[in-house]
């Protein structure tokens, strides 16, 4: 196993990914666009394949070798998840589709459960949509006030009023990294503020844990969602943690098989946690594609992984102001330590829909829309951004290539 602390060669790092050798009219693929899905590692690859060719079988009530391997492999997933996240113990991990449905589960399970008229939640004004759309609609459904943190000038989070918007809130649900500034947010403080106000702590980790040190204990959270497929794993799978007490006290969020103790004709017996949450035929496959993911980022340390990021948002950060000036806009705090490597910016007068276009046309894969956070998109007064995120597999010449194709979008719309 790779120490933390030892030199990593990137470019090998690079090599484990097999989409990145591909080439399209001759020129090499660069993605850019982790900040929405990541590429996956050959071993993530091969897992998957294996798994489905040797060992595929339903779990926990067949009582056949290869269902009894399955079942084995599906639970050490979640035992790699836990010890990713430094979590307690393994039962505290529950799996989801993605990380969307995780966010839902809360509102929908805890949410309904424990809020009435007049109650408060507070978000932050850089949410996505998927920490958003969910408490919206438990508004809509029990009146409930919703009360934004909003953003400094640098996009980061005013923390001036904090203590008024936390009075008599009895949620605070934020991320810990904007999907489009880049914004690392103070996750322990804000746990400890909305603990002190006896307010519930939901993390929206998506962005965060495929990139840094994640220690939830730590954090002082409550409950925390993230998903497999920004982190080298597959979509499919995202995961709930959360402490046991309170998963314990939750309703379950879908009823079918599997989170069921015992049914009768007068009603049922949930079973414990996780399973409770888990209803019906889990993803299998994709549990197997996510513990090799973790064992991969695992090997090659999420310190290192932190470090290498820092230094190419910088580099990133310093060539595209460096070379473009007041022709580009970049939204999110300039200082590495406090964002990462998402950057979203606007470019001349161009539309970033065209931008991303221009640089398709030399392989370069970015994103442009308002990346499911319109709220945060009209603090900025647009109505879009191009954004270009970087990953482990990322290096100084992606960000080369970033910059030379928006050189040719230049010479293509003549501005």
């Amino acid at each position: 196993m790779m120490l933390d602390a030892a030199p990593i060669d990137w470019a090998t790092i690079a090599d484990e990914f097999p989409i990145l050798s591909r080439e399209i009219n001759g020129e090499r693929l660069v993605y850019l666009d982790s900040g929405n899905t990541s590429q996956k590692p050959r071993r993530v690859i091969e897992a998957m394949t294996s798994f489905m060719q040797t060992s595929y079988a339903p779990i926990n009530r067949s009582s056949y070798q290869i269902a009894a391997e399955a079942t084995d492999a599906y639970e050490g997933a979640r035992a790699a998840v836990a010890r990713l996240i430094n979590a307690p113990a393994p039962d505290e991990v529950v799996f989801t589709k993605n990380a969307t449905e995780a966010l839902n589960l809360v509102a929908q399970s805890w949410g309904r459960a424990n809020l009435q008229r007049g109650d408060v939640v507070v978000l932050t004004e850089m949410e996505h949509h998927a920490n958003i759309v969910p408490w919206h609609m438990l508004a809509q459904e029990r009146d409930i006030e919703l009360r934004w943190i909003r953003l400094t000038a640098d996009g980061q989070l005013d923390l001036t009023d904090l203590d008024n918007l936390l009075d008599g809130a009895k949620v605070l649900s934020f991320t810990a990294m904007s999907n489009v500034l880049g914004t690392l947010t103070p996750v322990s403080l804000l746990c400890d503020r909305a603990r002190a106000a006896g307010a519930l702590s939901v993390v929206d980790a998506c962005q965060f844990v495929p990139h840094n040190v994640t220690d939830v204990q730590a954090w002082g959270a409550d409950l925390v969602a993230f998903s497999s497929h920004k982190m080298c794993g597959p979509s499919g799978i995202g995961m709930l943690w959360g402490r046991m007490e309170l998963l314990d006290a939750m309703p379950p969020f879908l009823g079918g098989g599997n989170m069921i103790d015992t049914v009768t004709f007068d009603g049922y017996t949930p079973a414990p946690v996780p399973a409770k949450f888990e209803a019906g035929t889990p993803p299998l496959v994709e549990a197997v594609g996510l513990h090799a993911a973790i064992d991969f980022l695992e090997e090659i340390g999420m310190a290192s992984i932190r470090r290498h990021e820092m230094a190419l948002t910088r580099y990133a950060l310093d060539t595209l102001n460096g070379r473009f000036g007041d022709d580009i806009t970049i939204y999110g705090p300039d200082n590495v330590e406090v964002r990462g490597g998402v950057i979203s910016f606007s470019f001349r007068d161009l539309h970033p829909h065209d931008v991303s276009q221009v640089l398709d046309s030399h392989n370069v894969c970015v994103r442009a829309g308002h990346h499911c956070a319109k709220p945060l998109m009209k603090v900025l007064g647009v109505h879009a951004t191009t954004r270009a995120s970087v990953y482990l597999y990322n290096d100084n010449s992606d960000i080369d290539a970033l910059a030379d194709g928006l050189d040719g979008a230049t010479d293509i719309f003549g501005i």
